[in-house]
């Protein structure tokens, strides 16, 4: 680990050689060229305990060279070696499990059950793209015409970038890496300035399972330095490929960066997802599924519930219910034992988070529960607030709140909910609760969203493609086929035969 001496660490692990604070290139641990350093900050203190190089334009070229030069080695592995590789980056993955949850915790405050379902979450890609890695194939046929045969093989793009948000660090780098490394290409990963210990991490123990050095990169920098690094790592003549995770607003510079020269880019954007519970729904299904997706990091996913929409009949009661679970939940810091809701992750999510509802008190909702900022040991805590009588032009119906606010709003009929759940400009993820399969599929066909959860609050998995529609983003992440094929071109052959009777 680089020196960060001057800072007390809040934490000790069993494995002390998984710490690491500097950036990692062509496999070595190195300073950025300006020498500066950001400071890496305890969500539930707000004190920092670490530092981190400030990389920037000027770091961009040789890491990139670096990694297109064990590209064109790497490239030439085995689909079996590349497996194999994968295999043991997830074995060693979980047997640093209990530590990889500590560094978790202090990264992005989520409660301590909550880095271990992470963990639990992201070992599925590792564990499912190295049999992806075995499975890449290309086609032979007979076409039209007479005497011909058309043939493809798929080969790996080249560079790929990795612009990953905070809110579940391990389970996106392993998303996007597990799926680049399958298809044979390299990476280089910015980051994001809360979470870069543990993408680090991952980096020292994709090294000890054997990757080539130059076949995952990280580069670290601060919030000021981040646009620069990302447009850089973007404009390159050697990245081939461009995957980012975060908001729409951000996504449509980097797709509008990306496409000055034509690079292929997937696109996991902004949420503003909808919930609807029919009178016929089982309540205690519902809410138990909608509870945990919604409080789940403090609120603070893209999948998560946004807008909860439920039938009159069953409108007072589900609320009530949902009230007296919320008043369970115990705030505080995710390395308590007691601890069921951590912090936000950045203070950037309080202000979001008071704006939002004040907003909306002014324009007429009614806060239940909660509402305001908690004052605890210098931590980003936010209460679990639980608003009804929420309207159109409130920002609250429009935004991504990333917090712990929920939203009730009443609806009568089928068609009204529909008409309000897709009345957004996003469409990543949508949630329905009934026991009528006729309206199940009905609401599967008609909800204008990526994934749809049919009476489920938690349908992300390795073996399903993620990803949105609308302004939540294009291209899909895990799933059979389509994620590797994120990384890969295909190449077509025509033979002509001679001689053919």
């Amino acid at each position: 680990m680089g020196s960060a001496g001057k800072y007390e660490r809040p934490f000790k692990l069993s494995n002390p050689d998984l710490l690491h604070n500097l950036s990692f290139l062509n496999g070595e641990w190195v300073k950025s060229k300006s020498g500066k350093t950001f400071e890496v900050i305890d969500p539930g203190t707000g004190r920092p305990w670490t530092e981190c190089p400030i990389n920037d334009a000027s770091d961009v070229d040789a890491t990139v060279k670096g990694a297109h030069e064990a590209f064109e080695k790497y490239r030439k592995i085995s689909p079996r070696a590349r497996a194999q590789m994968l295999y043991k980056w997830d074995s060693l993955i979980k047997e640093n499990r209990e530590d990889l949850a500590t560094i978790l915790v202090y990264e992005t405050g989520k409660p301590r059950a909550e880095a271990y379902g992470e963990i639990d979450y992201a070992t599925g890609f590792t564990w499912w793209f190295a049999g992806e890695a075995e499975r890449i194939q290309g086609t032979v046929f007979t076409p039209a015409l007479p005497d011909r045969r058309v043939f493809t093989i798929k080969q790996p793009i080249g560079v790929a970038v990795a612009l990953v948000p905070w809110n579940f660090p391990i389970a996106m780098i392993l998303r996007k890496a597990g799926a680049a490394l399958a298809a044979g290409c390299t990476m280089i990963v910015k980051p994001s300035p809360e979470t870069p210990i543990t993408i680090l991490t991952l980096a020292y123990l994709a090294d000890q399972a054997g990757f080539p050095k130059g076949a995952l990169n990280i580069l670290t920098t601060d919030l000021d330095k981040t646009p620069e690094l990302s447009e850089a790592l973007c404009r390159h003549d050697l990245v081939k490929k461009v995957s980012f995770t975060g908001s729409t607003r951000v996504g449509k510079l980097i797709a509008r960066i990306c496409a000055d020269n034509l690079k292929k880019v997937t696109l996991e954007l902004g949420g503003n997802c909808p919930v609807l519970i029919f009178d016929d729904a089982n309540m205690d299904q519902a809410l138990g599924q909608i509870f945990a997706l919604k409080y789940r990091h403090a609120g603070q996913a893209c999948i998560t519930a946004n807008r909860i929409y439920v039938q009159s009949g069953i409108f007072d009661t589900f609320l009530e219910k949902w009230k007296a679970e919320t008043k369970k939940l115990v705030v505080g810091h995710g390395s308590e034992k007691t601890t069921t809701m951590g912090p936000v992750t950045t203070p950037r999510g309080i202000e979001k988070a008071l704006a939002l509802v004040e907003d909306a008190k002014a324009k007429g909702a009614t806060v239940h529960m909660g509402g305001n900022k908690i004052s605890n040991n210098g931590g980003y805590f936010f209460e679990p607030t639980v608003m009804t009588d929420i309207k159109p032009n409130m920002d609250i119906a429009s935004e991504e709140i990333f917090a712990p606010v929920c939203t009730f709003i009443r609806f009568e009929t089928e068609d009204e909910a529909v008409k309000a759940s897709n009345d957004t400009s996003m469409g990543l993820a949508s949630y329905c609760f009934t026991k009528n399969a006729d309206r199940l599929w009905r609401l599967f066909e008609n909800l204008e969203a990526g994934m749809i959860g049919l009476n489920t609050g938690n349908s992300s998995a390795a073996e399903s493609p993620f990803g949105g529609i609308k302004q939540s983003g294009y291209g899909k992440e895990s799933g059979k086929d389509v994620a590797v094929a994120e990384y890969m071109i295909t190449k077509t052959g025509t033979f002509t035969l001679e001689g053919q009777s």
